[in-house]
């Protein structure tokens, strides 16, 4: 079934929510402090190792060498560019605002903090696009199924330290990965396993990204970020080596 791997995935995301609304009510502001720390250096590590693995390889006589650095620079640098010019984290934050009020939860100060945090946590890497292109494809949901474990434990801490507009990081999840599995049936003939290394590459940069907001606030706009991997993608087919 196509689309299988989406629907596991929303579902385990409410469901880590909902736990982790339950269990949070007993932490203290300097517990929720210290595991949001400590969720934001686990990210960060887990964005340098998707990063790493993608640019560095090991010749035959055993020396190191880098590759991507190029295209990473130029994707994050147009991806920029193009996001800030459609001020996509105004539109995600609108996004925020409606799914609060719609929930009744105005009056939720860390609704909107939580929402989009959360959401591009989740939303935001290889697993999630690599994931619905393989379950469009070939109808495989093995990755997103390994995804929905690991957003619902995510999910779960996250909501127990900022609060329910976590749970609605389940939204952009489904519309994203939604949208990647049925987009998927049409561009198979011209994926290429170029394109999904810069895919990844990039995406695991922006994962960093996410790490750096957990621990010291908001500090890069992400959301103007994300258009960074449909250029590493684009990237893939220009007559440039990088």
């Amino acid at each position: 079934m196509i689309g299988l791997g989406t629907l596991i995935n929303t579902a385990a995301i409410v469901a880590g929510g909902l736990v982790g609304l339950v269990f949070g009510k007993g932490f203290k502001p300097r517990f929720q402090e210290i595991i949001m720390h400590a969720l934001g250096i686990s990210t960060m590590f887990l964005g340098i190792a998707g990063t790493m693995e993608k640019m560095l390889s090991v010749q035959k006589d055993g020396t190191i060498t880098t590759n991507g650095s190029m295209m990473l620079i130029i994707s994050l640098a147009v991806g920029a560019l193009v996001g800030e010019a459609l001020n996509l984290e105004l539109r995600f934050e609108q996004l925020g605002t409606w799914l609060r009020k719609i929930s009744h939860s105005e009056g939720d100060g860390g609704f909107l903090e939580g929402f989009m945090t959360a959401s591009l946590t989740v939303c935001i890497g290889a697993m999630a696009i690599v994931g619905a292109i393989q379950d469009g494809i070939y109808k495989d949901p093995t990755t997103l199924i390994a995804k929905a474990i690991l957003d619902f434990i995510i999910i779960m801490i996250m909501t127990a330290s900022m609060g329910k507009g976590c749970i609605f990081s389940a939204v952009p999840v489904f519309l994203l990965q939604g949208f990647v599995t049925i987009l998927a049936r049409g561009i198979e003939p011209i994926l290429t396993e170029a394109a999904l290394h810069n895919l990844a590459l990039v995406g695991s940069a922006l994962i960093f990204c996410v790490g750096i907001n957990l621990i010291w606030g908001k500090k890069i706009k992400l959301a103007n970020l994300v258009p960074a991997v449909i250029v590493a993608v684009a990237y893939a087919f220009l007559p440039i080596v990088g």
